[in-house]
């Protein structure tokens, strides 16, 4: 079950990683903290940088359903789950946390004090920086969502599943 985070900015999804990361977590989903945060690395470089030419041929097509629909969708928070994603965004296992989570940090200190145009996106095309960062943070809290803060400390249920990595 995916936890409803709505983060307003991406500082936001930072510090909900840093504080998963102190407190250990629970796994909803398929990835791990550092997991979640070397995928939302790898997306938000990819918009500061450029996507893959193949990417944009065959997102093209789609751009206008995907704009109209799943972008609204996304950014009010109901992101859908299962949705493969392109292999060059799919994180490799045993990743370090607290690595991970410093250096997603620092792409989105990178990400933020860029004031050049981002490069558009396959399925959903050019947007303005700010809509780019409300569609991170969005991207962010979907990811997020699936990992649950840890009630360990407190000797709650699920303390024997806990990930704490650092």
């Amino acid at each position: 079950m995916r936890r409803d985070l709505n983060f307003e900015r991406l500082g936001d999804a930072v510090g909900e990683a840093r504080s998963l990361l102190e407190s250990g977590y629970t796994q909803a989903g398929n990835w791990t903290l550092g997991q979640v945060c070397r995928h939302m690395r790898l997306t938000i470089e990819s918009n500061m940088q450029g996507y893959p030419g193949w990417m944009s041929v065959l997102g093209y097509p789609l751009r206008p359903l995907l704009r109209r629909f799943a972008l609204p969708m996304l950014l009010a928070g109901n992101s859908p789950q299962g949705i493969r994603t392109a292999g060059m965004f799919v994180p490799p296992a045993n990743l370090d946390d607290a690595q991970e989570v410093d250096r997603f940090q620092e792409c989105v200190a990178a990400f933020l004090a860029s004031d050049h145009p981002m490069h558009p996106h396959p399925g959903f095309g050019a947007m303005t920086n700010e809509g780019f960062h409300r569609f991170h943070a969005a991207h962010a809290a979907h990811h997020l969502g699936f990992l649950h803060p840890s009630d360990a400390e407190r000797g709650g249920l699920g303390a024997d599943l806990v990930q704490k990595r650092g």
